[in-house]
């Protein structure tokens, strides 16, 4: 079985929105990392040296490769990626190998192969 890294950043009151979204659209977990800082392509006013931005998250979600680009299309549409400037991004990264997610395999498997039918 071949897997997808998809990485979201998101604005952090969205992180709870996007993973919910990931996982109906077939992710079977989540890692957040909050405190996340970045920069697009206008810098954030600051105050006194304080960033005025929002807080972000970064989500990771290890997929089965056949389900990652709609469950990416989906962490976009609830995130407003594309609607919205400056809300977040997401994108997907081949992963050759990763050993731990057995249990994953088992429980989707099944439903893989009902699909390809």
């Amino acid at each position: 079985m071949r897997f997808k890294l998809l990485v979201a950043f998101v604005d952090d009151h969205l992180t709870a929105a996007v993973t919910q979204a990931a996982r109906d659209a077939g992710a079977t977990g989540s890692t957040v990392i909050t405190n996340a800082r970045g920069e697009g392509l206008n810098k954030k006013k600051t105050f006194l040296g304080l960033s005025l931005e929002t807080q972000r998250d970064m989500i990771l979600l290890l997929v089965e490769e056949h389900r990652a680009r709609s469950i990416l299309e989906r962490v976009g549409e609830v995130g407003e990626f594309d609607t919205t400037s400056g809300t977040g991004i997401a994108f997907q990264v081949d992963v050759e190998d990763a050993v731990g997610v057995v249990h994953q395999v088992e429980s989707i498997t099944p439903s893989l192969e009902r699909e390809e039918l």
